[in-house]
């Protein structure tokens, strides 16, 4: 049991070292022209042509019921939390996005307490008070010394809110379904959705350019290994582990993601984004305790 559950804690870490990937990758592609939509659209489409290569049947769930709660897996994981994150990178930088994407964790103790009724310790509420302040650090910036405009940091904590129902809810639907079905369904919904939000938005300019061969591998990227690969992993280690233990390796992305954005994207790191970030490890680890 304990190698087991070993298996599926590194497969938690190798997750979400991928999705700290991620951000800088969504970014490349808005700035060749992809629009938030279109970039979630095209990931998802790409992961659900994966899934059903190996998982078409059942193509529903055994109730109505259930299938209206695999359509909010996939708003809730899919296209609200996707499309907000990724419109997120239009107005701040991605290490940002992803410091504040640690906010999950505490948001889903909290979530748990109400759906499931367990308690929150002393501590935890202690852990989350710190890891609010980290986020208002990072979100102030020194009084907006890069002006950067608040509502990307805004959005980003919506999006995690938005992660952390997906986690509660996949929690009960993982004991009755498989995991290939509910991320088959999660896909399905998910860029289905999105649809509605394509009305809104300008076509994508990524056809013409020199970009076009950056933007199909990041796509594919995105598509193959970030949504398909790394959901079926996620949603396995969740049903194993539990939502808050999986949901407590997210404080691992900014590692990934200032790395990478620095390198790639030249972004700068500020004294604020490593306080900040520190304060709000410092708290999703009190909260975990």
């Amino acid at each position: 049991m304990k190698s087991r559950n070993l298996t599926f804690h590194l497969l938690a870490l190798l997750t979400v070292i991928i999705w700290g990937v991620t951000f800088v990758s969504t970014k490349v592609l808005i700035s060749a022209g992809l629009t938030p939509t279109w970039i979630f659209i095209c990931r998802f489409l790409i992961a659900y042509l994966c899934v059903m290569s190996i998982s078409r049947k059942p193509w529903f769930a055994n109730s109505y019921l259930d299938e209206l709660k695999m359509m909010g897996l996939g708003l809730t994981g899919g296209s609200l939390y996707f499309i907000t994150e990724n419109t997120a990178l239009e107005y701040t930088l991605a290490s940002n996005v992803s410091l504040i994407i640690c906010a999950a964790p505490v948001l889903t103790l909290f979530l748990g307490a109400i759906f499931f009724k367990s308690r929150i310790s002393m501590k935890a509420i202690i852990g989350s008070i710190v890891a609010i302040v980290g986020v208002g650090m990072i979100v102030c910036n020194g009084a907006f010394n890069l002006g950067i405009n608040p509502l990307g940091d805004m959005l980003t904590l919506l999006a995690a809110l938005f992660w952390s129902i997906y986690c509660i809810l996949l929690t009960r639907m993982s004991k009755r379904y498989s995991n290939l079905f509910i991320t088959r369904k999660v896909f399905f919904y998910g860029f289905t959705t999105a649809l509605i939000f394509m009305l809104f938005e300008k076509k994508p300019t990524f056809i013409i350019g020199e970009n076009r061969v950056a933007v199909i591998l990041n796509l594919l990227f995105l598509g193959i290994v970030a949504s398909f690969f790394c959901y079926l992993m996620w949603n396995q280690c969740v049903k194993i582990l539990g939502p808050q233990t999986t949901a407590n390796y997210i404080y691992f992305v900014p590692f990934v993601t200032i790395l990478t954005s620095s390198l790639i994207l030249q972004e700068p790191i500020t004294i604020w984004m490593i306080l900040g970030g520190v304060t709000i490890i410092t708290g999703v680890y009190l909260t975990s305790k």
